[in-house]
């Protein structure tokens, strides 16, 4: 919501809450100068808002008597949007005096939404988890992100129809451990009980959700948000990539992250600073081998590729180009 968006329906609520308002008052309370008060009013009454002007020493504005705001009515697609938005931002870096407002909102939407309707808001809100900072994502189906929530909240498993990402088309059965939103995309995760293995699944790919009976235990270990991304980490790919990387693992974290890449180290002796350099060993997928000798370079520690010998062959060819631009005066 923008903020002159906003600052109107805070006047239309300053307003409903009865009396007579003056200019000097509202523009204070709206942080605003008093012209703006008048153009937001003019706002108010092109929606058909019955704002009415007093005039006199003490004038100002007021709603005409009897007026209320119609209750608030929203489909599941729409309640689904404005809370969702709610909660992204409050994962956004808000200020205090934000954080708060974006509570107060969220709360006085959640009073009046049906009870069948609040109820799966809530689970959503609860089997939600994000692998970093929300950014923009896309716009999931209402009725499967309800459907799956809930199948999440209960531990009740889903029957699914899938599309992957070749185009064919499945059913499973899905014991859902959560709800993860990463990168932009929707993603539940859990068990696929057909093969008896883990799944990460993009919801925009599910075009129909129901829950079935029963019930199932979700298991011990990783959260959903650290299953996502330890499963995009190994998933399969053209390419597997090993090196061998001297340092520790957080400078191996800050250029590979774990959506990236894994990082398997030997642990040091009891007597050994557990924060000193050492060798660790490097795995990656990857589609295309282009974009790892920037990457590799970006690292700044010494390493070794150990395969496949064609990224051998890029690394010397960037390392080339480089030195050779170095020379040129």
């Amino acid at each position: 919501m923008s903020r002159p968006t906003g600052r109107v329906l805070t006047l239309l609520e300053l307003l409903q809450s009865g009396g007579t308002r003056t200019v000097a008052e509202l523009a204070e309370r709206l942080g605003v100068e008093g012209r703006t008060v008048r153009r937001y009013v003019n706002q108010l009454i092109d929606l058909d808002v019955p704002v009415e002007s007093v005039r006199g020493r003490y004038g100002g504005y007021r709603l005409a008597p009897g007026y209320r705001l119609p209750p608030l009515m929203l489909g599941d697609d729409e309640a689904l949007a404005v809370l969702l938005g709610l909660v992204l931002g409050r994962r956004a870096g808000l200020t205090t005096a934000e954080r708060t407002a974006n509570e107060t909102a969220a709360a006085k939407i959640r009073r009046v939404l049906p009870k069948h309707l609040a109820r799966r808001l809530d689970a959503l809100t609860e089997a939600l988890e994000f692998t970093e900072r929300p950014g923009d994502l896309d716009t999931p189906d209402a009725d499967v992100l309800l459907t799956v929530a809930d199948a999440v909240r209960h531990r009740r498993p889903l029957a699914l129809r899938y599309t992957d990402r070749e185009g064919r088309r499945s059913e499973r059965t899905l014991h859902a451990y959560g709800i993860v939103a990463h990168s932009g995309r929707w993603y539940v995760t859990g068990q696929d009980a057909g093969i008896g293995e883990d799944r990460t699944l993009r919801l925009d790919r599910i075009t129909d959700a129901r829950t079935l009976p029963g019930s199932f235990e979700a298991p011990a270990g990783p959260g959903p948000a650290e299953r996502v991304l330890t499963g995009f980490a190994t998933a399969p790919y053209r390419h597997e990539v090993i090196l061998r990387v001297h340092g520790t693992p957080e400078q191996v974290r800050a250029r590979l992250p774990v959506t990236v890449a894994s990082i398997e180290e030997h642990r040091p002796a009891a007597d050994q600073d557990r924060t000193a350099e050492r060798w660790l060993r490097v795995g990656l997928r990857a589609e295309r081998l282009d974009w790892l000798p920037a990457v590799l370079a970006a690292l700044d520690r010494p390493f070794v590729v150990e395969r496949p010998q064609e990224l051998r062959g890029l690394v010397t060819a960037l390392a080339d180009r480089l030195a050779s631009c170095a020379r040129q005066e």
